[in-house]
């Protein structure tokens, strides 16, 4: 995995995938049950943005739920650039750790209320949409039923939402 943050990949992979006439289009999709404690923390991540950012014809927010494979149809017709899944993610690192996860390092990465693994779901987007895939997982402190996001996983959702609504406010 790389060395710099997951703040500098983000930033490096935009800036890659920019081209001179448009910013790049980029899918966001929030993945967990927010009935299930830090599970929720994508979808979080999604209600957030939503509040900072206004509709734009280049960000798709999708909240996911457990099932981020029903959104195949969606993206295609978005075309995105890159598609960006947001998830609670079992890292072995402190709670509220946020990691940027390629797609290729998927596999090595637990995610396991969703129905179908996100290491095939990247894969499959990557090769029928032509574009990149990368998770910003973020470690869950409990996952327990009817419980909120606990304090560390709310401050990294805050900190993930505020991150990327940056990447179109400053650029507008």
């Amino acid at each position: 995995m790389s060395l710099l943050s997951w703040t500098e990949v983000l930033t490096t992979t935009w800036q890659r995938l920019a081209r001179a006439d448009r910013l790049p289009r980029v899918a966001v999709l929030g993945i967990g049950n927010a009935l299930n404690g830090d599970d929720g923390a994508g979808p979080a991540v999604v209600r957030c943005l939503q509040a900072l950012v206004p509709p734009r014809p280049d960000l798709l927010l999708l909240d996911s739920g457990v099932a981020p494979e029903n959104e195949t149809g969606v993206l295609r017709r978005f075309a995105p650039d890159l598609v960006l899944l947001l998830d609670a993610a079992q890292m072995d690192a402190p709670p509220g750790t946020v990691r940027w996860v390629p797609c290729e390092l998927l596999s090595g990465v637990s995610a396991s209320t969703h129905s179908l693994p996100l290491s095939l779901l990247a894969t499959y987007l990557q090769a029928e949409l032509g574009c990149q895939v990368a998770l910003l997982g973020i470690q869950p402190a409990t996952n327990e039923v009817g419980t909120p996001l606990s304090p560390p996983v709310r401050a990294a959702v805050e900190t993930v939402a505020e991150a990327l609504a940056g990447l179109w406010l400053i650029r507008q």
